[in-house]
């Protein structure tokens, strides 16, 4: 069972994450590859909503999506899209990349070999990984406007859909640490992390949510 001050902290690291971009006709749609197909959909809707001509999804597998994704990330989200009514030719697929690193650098390149001119992106990722997300491309992709996006989901509702708590917070806990070391290994640009969402961070990792923890060598 998770307490009740738990879930509190994971909720206040949960509004942390998120941030609240006024999205905004784009370049490009970047979809960064995970375990949530919620990406592909938010993707899709923002393509329909006229926000950016093309999209790119990016990713290969990862342990947690081995299993649930096995032709790769971005291959499952390209055949969401297309169920969503996405026309095939305005969907570029990247399916290397096995870090948000390598999801920039070869979404980038994916892109300048389709001879598409990005001055903006619309980033999407699951909703605890738009602030991470925002300042690795801030950092890697400097010369482009970046607008952070996500599913609409509040925490509660979101676990629903992914059907394990635990694993969300761990999520939650292992976004939070990046955001604090990246900027240090210059893979992200530093952003204000208030004390109490550090405080909130350092009370679950003393509870057990570390799986997503990276070792000191991990650098993505």
């Amino acid at each position: 069972m998770i307490s009740a001050e738990a879930y509190e902290d994971a909720r206040l690291l949960w509004d942390y994450h998120r941030m609240h971009h006024a999205l905004r006709v784009s370049s490009v749609v970047i979809g960064l590859g995970s375990h949530d197909l919620g990406v592909a959909d938010v993707a899709a809707h923002l393509y329909h909503q006229g926000l950016a001509p093309v999209l790119v999804f990016t990713g290969a597998t990862s342990p947690t999506t081995r299993m649930r994704m096995p032709r790769g990330e971005a291959v499952h989200y390209r055949e969401r899209a297309l169920e969503l009514g996405v026309p095939d030719e305005a969907i570029l697929v990247e399916p290397r990349a096995t870090n948000t690193g390598e999801n920039i650098e070869f979404s980038r390149q994916v892109l300048a070999d389709a001879g598409v001119a990005v001055s903006s992106v619309l980033l999407v990722s699951k909703p605890y990984e738009e602030r991470r997300s925002y300042a690795m491309m801030r950092k890697l992709w400097p010369t482009v406007d970046v607008i952070s996006a996500s599913t609409h989901m509040k925490l509660h509702e979101y676990v629903e859909t992914i059907g394990d708590a635990s694993m969300v917070i761990d999520m939650i806990v292992g976004a939070l640490q990046r955001v604090l070391v990246f900027p240090g290994r210059n893979l992200a640009i530093p952003q204000d992390v208030p004390q109490e969402v550090v405080e909130a961070y350092e009370r679950l990792a003393r509870q057990g949510f570390t799986s997503r923890l990276m070792p000191v060598a991990e650098k993505t």
